[in-house]
């Protein structure tokens, strides 16, 4: 529907409508918190936007001409559904800062994720949460879907049009099964055997392969894919198999090298470092809980 304009003032037909109330522009200016001259000034404003006298101004008060009685009833209307607008309108920005949608790379989102959750959850109790997980690459694009509020990813860079804040730093570590031959060596991995011996690695589009491709870049070398799984639990399995070397995040393999379940073995040549970020759109204001969940992410506590 296309709305003839100008749009009446609203605010000038909310006055005229305590006018018909109380029976004086005086009176009204009062209940509205304005000076009479102001007021009398924005009634007349609304009768030449309207081309209609609203009002018969006398000593005594001001009467609603039938045309202002006829414009009062209509207005009373209008002025309804746009409280109505407006209280719909606030509930829903309620809704959305009580409920926090979260998207993150799935080396986070297993290992970090949940103590940051108990923690907002503390400080936060009203707010719900869910959360989505995926690759890096995955995560931007829910972001720029719209999809996800806040998101955390891991990886050597982020694309220009989203706001980031650096939360900790991560380490890569190439790992081998205890009867894997590299588990016995007593020397460090030149870059070079990593790049020609067939490794287990993530899928491309995730953070921990973008860093390992881009550290053997650097040399001058490129990864060598044995295989591609898409989940951390598969590339340990597929590692303690024996099935061959894979690079995972220092955080996602703990437990296995204090078991002796896998070995990791140095390559000092290659920079395995990487930060973890938190990252939203630059058209979307954060709200507190994704602020909050923010602060505690990057408290390191």
């Amino acid at each position: 529907m296309a709305l003839a304009q100008p749009l009446p003032d609203l605010d000038a037909l909310d006055l005229l409508v305590t006018v018909s109330e109380l029976g004086s522009i005086s009176a009204a200016a009062s209940a509205h918190h304005r000076t009479q001259p102001a007021a009398s000034m924005r009634l007349r404003s609304l009768e030449q936007a309207l081309g209609l006298q609203l009002l018969e101004r006398a000593r005594t008060g001001s009467r609603l001409t039938p045309a202002g009685s006829a414009t009062v009833e209509w207005a009373g209307a209008v002025l309804h559904a746009v409280a109505e607008l407006q209280a719909g309108t606030q509930a829903l920005r309620n809704d959305e800062r009580s409920h926090l949608r979260l998207g993150a790379s799935l080396t986070v989102a297993e290992y970090l994720v949940p103590a940051w959750l108990r923690r907002l959850a503390t400080a936060l109790p009203e707010v719900g949460v869910s959360l989505e997980m995926g690759n890096s690459a995955t995560v931007v694009e829910m972001l720029a879907r719209g999809q996800v509020d806040l998101g955390f990813i891991e990886g050597p860079g982020i694309p220009g049009h989203l706001r980031s804040r650096d939360i900790c730093a991560d380490r890569l570590v190439i790992v081998v099964g205890k009867n894997h031959p590299w588990a016995r060596r007593r020397r460090p991995l030149t870059a070079t055997e990593v790049a020609r011996t067939p490794t287990v690695l993530r899928e491309r589009g995730s953070g921990t392969r973008d860093t390992l491709t881009l550290a053997l870049a650097e040399l001058g070398l490129e990864v060598r894919p044995l295989m591609e799984l898409g989940s951390t639990t598969a590339i340990k399995a597929a590692a303690t198999a024996g099935t061959g070397p894979a690079v995972l995040s220092a955080l996602t393999v703990e437990a296995e090298l204090r078991s002796g379940q896998l070995v990791a073995v140095p390559c000092p040549e290659l920079s395995l470092e990487r930060t973890i970020r938190a990252v939203w759109t630059s058209a979307r204001s954060l709200s507190p809980s994704a602020t909050r969940l923010i602060a505690i992410a990057s408290s390191g506590n």
